[in-house]
């Protein structure tokens, strides 16, 4: 049972070599085994084998969906009927729902078993996984160089990230805000995909910048991302911005010919890289000419802006959606007040930790009467600008982008509790793009850096470009780059 992956678990239990039952076992086993990585915040034992053994009694009966009896890690920040879901933070550490987000339904639809709810950054407001008011996750990979030293996982779906990079179940489901499954499934070895935006559902989701979010799957191949994908999108009346469109099955495009294919490379992306991660690059970008891509190099003027327009519209966004968490419904509630502004004030102190109450202030910062214009619109207008760039100047010309995910590899707790919160925005660089223009993006794993730890890089394309992102993935992944 050990590194499987969606189409080798669904042949296994075709073929009785094991149950849904034993299949589930084993990974809550392991997960018990691992609890120092911290992956998961909250494990239902008894509802993952009660659906383990409905799903066996369905593959007895020779019924099959495309997750029947498949062991996956649920992001906690997605509504989940009757399991708790704490975003992470304190203020929703009691928090039972009582429906079902629309992207987990989808999945127990296609016969999904939830083995956890996994760990991230409170909100999903983070990029290292340090931010949970559960605690900091871990990757299992170490350095070289300091074995002793703990590497975190990236956020804010560092959770996920490491359950699946660390064999704890079969694959798992993120949230992208602007690059929170891409840069930790990069920093884990694994594959992340950032959706179209409006492909997946938001409905359900815990909200952070309502313009950006994106649910989307994390695996160990990119025929696993396909398959998840094609079981998680799907449109939805619930949800305003829900695209309504036809799902095609991706995994029909994994090891389609990429022959002729155009691939971007652009110039500003280049700019400041170290020499391992352009190495990283070169190595992608070698794979694909050989597979019979022709490489087009570009530029996008408005690359160095995207980082800057994020970091005001995201915590604008959420500036309003947490505004929501008073203490006096759902969330925690604070025992020290004397009136009802003392409760909403002692409430959200207590409740929501350092990152989200920076978030909190910028974003209510730039929504203000006297700098909306000068903030909030302005940032509007350049993520406009940022795609007609992308459109023009790329997308004219080219199926899709090459870039790197990340700048570089893991990092140590130690050393993300050092850096500055502009320093830890940084990680973001490569990622935000994606989410202010509302195209897909995907993080492929593309080797080793001279430490040991996993490296990744990034396919950027026009929306609804899923199909041939998928084709260019596979044909990055066959390469097995080193």
């Amino acid at each position: 049972m050990h590194d499987l992956t969606i189409s080798k678990a669904k042949e296994c239990l075709k073929n009785k070599d094991f149950s849904s039952v034993e299949l589930v076992s084993h990974y809550l086993e392991k997960i018990e085994e691992s609890k120092d990585l911290n992956a998961f915040i909250t494990v239902d034992q008894e509802k993952a084998i009660s659906s383990a053994r409905l799903a066996d009694e369905k593959i007895s009966k020779r019924e099959d969906s495309p997750l029947l009896g498949i062991p996956l890690a649920i992001k906690d920040l997605f509504c989940t009927k009757g399991i708790r879901t704490t975003a992470g933070s304190k203020m929703l550490s009691s928090f039972v729902p009582e429906y079902e987000s629309t992207v987990t339904q989808n999945l127990l639809d296609n016969g999904a078993v939830f083995i956890g709810k996994t760990n991230m950054d409170e909100f999903a407001m983070g990029s290292a996984n340090i931010t949970s008011y559960f605690g900091p996750c871990f990757l299992r990979y170490r350095k070289k160089s300091n074995p002793d030293m703990k590497l975190v996982p990236g956020g804010s779906s560092g959770g996920s990230a490491t359950a699946v990079a660390s064999d704890l179940c079969i694959a798992a489901i993120g949230s992208d805000t602007g690059g929170s499954i891409r840069q930790p499934a990069a920093l884990s070895g694994i594959v992340g995909i950032k959706p179209t935006y409006g492909l997946c559902s938001r409905w359900g989701m815990v909200a952070f910048g309502s313009s950006l979010d994106q649910a989307g799957p994390m695996t160990k191949t990119v025929e696993d991302a396909a398959i998840m994908l094609s079981a998680m999108a799907r449109y939805d009346t619930k949800d305003s911005t829900s695209e309504n469109v036809k799902i095609p099955r991706y995994q029909d495009f994994i090891g389609k010919s990429v022959k002729g294919m155009k691939i971007g490379i652009v110039k500003e992306y280049l700019e400041g890289l170290n020499m391992e991660t352009l190495a990283t690059l070169e190595r992608a970008k070698s794979c694909l000419i050989d597979a019979g891509c022709e490489i087009v190099d570009t530029s996008l003027k408005t690359t160095a802006y995207s980082l800057p327009v994020y970091y005001i519209i995201a915590p604008a966004e959420a500036s309003s959606n947490l505004a929501r968490y008073d203490g006096v419904r759902y969330t925690h509630r604070s025992n020290n007040y004397g009136n009802i502004d003392d409760l909403f004030v002692n409430s959200r102190t207590e409740g929501f930790g350092e990152e989200v109450k920076r978030r909190i202030l910028t974003g209510t910062y730039v929504l203000s009467a006297g700098y909306y214009d000068a903030y909030y619109q302005k940032a509007l207008k350049i993520r406009e600008m940022i795609k007609q760039d992308l459109k023009k100047n790329a997308f004219d010309k080219v199926d899709l982008i090459l870039t790197p995910t990340t700048p570089g590899s893991a990092f140590g707790l130690e050393e993300s509790n050092a850096m500055t919160p502009v320093e830890m925005y940084l990680c973001d660089i490569y990622t935000v793009t994606a989410n202010i223009a509302e195209i897909p993006g995907m993080s492929v794993p593309a080797g080793l850096s001279e430490e040991g730890l996993p490296l990744g890089v990034q396919l950027l394309g026009p929306k609804f470009s899923e199909p041939k992102m998928f084709q260019v993935a596979s044909a990055i992944e066959n390469a097995k780059l080193r």
